[in-house]
């Protein structure tokens, strides 16, 4: 039994650190307990609600900012903070800096995983399963595609946090490769 708890750890741990940048989702075993008033409720609606507009508009932020390359956008900071803002800069930073610049945007499907505390969430995690496929990157001297990677159906996974002045922004993101949803 003892090497069988060792085995599922050391597989577990393999695993966990293969993801390619992936935020860590923390799943809890408890069962959840719906909203028990309707102000709960509502409460629970408007910040799901909240989150997932966020993290649309982080995305159209980057895809427009990526029409130029442009990683020093004001926009960026709009729905998005501290390592995702980091991501999203330097992204762009690597981009500006190879001639390469982006076009179109991706097709979201988020979906709320789990939102802590239940009943008045400050923190919600989204999973989508963005497409990528029109969303590709050009080359700025001459407009042929950058690389021969096609864009496709990406898993991403998202941490929305409601900040002190009210407003949600994505703190951190992890994009898996095209084809790992």
């Amino acid at each position: 039994m003892k090497l069988m708890k060792i085995f599922l750890a050391t597989a577990g741990a393999v695993v966990m650190t293969s993801a390619c940048e992936s935020v860590p989702v923390t799943r809890t075993t408890s069962t959840h307990t719906p909203p028990s008033s309707p102000s709960a409720i509502a409460l629970t609606d408007t910040a799901r609600d909240k989150a997932i507009n966020a993290y649309r508009q982080m995305w159209r932020d980057f895809a427009a900012a990526g029409r130029t390359s442009d990683w020093q956008s004001a926009n960026l900071g709009r729905h998005a903070t501290g390592t995702a803002l980091n991501k999203l800069s330097q992204s762009l930073y690597g981009d500006n800096y190879r001639g390469i610049i982006t076009k179109g945007e991706p097709v979201l499907n988020p979906s709320v995983s789990t939102m802590e505390p239940a009943e008045d969430p400050k923190k919600i995690v989204i999973t989508d399963c963005g497409d990528s496929t029109n969303w590709l990157k050009y080359r700025k001297d001459n407009g042929a595609l950058a690389d021969d990677r096609p864009g496709g159906r990406q898993l991403i996974n998202s941490i929305v946090e409601k900040q002190a002045d009210g407003s949600w922004k994505v703190s951190d993101y992890g994009v898996h490769d095209v084809g790992s949803c």
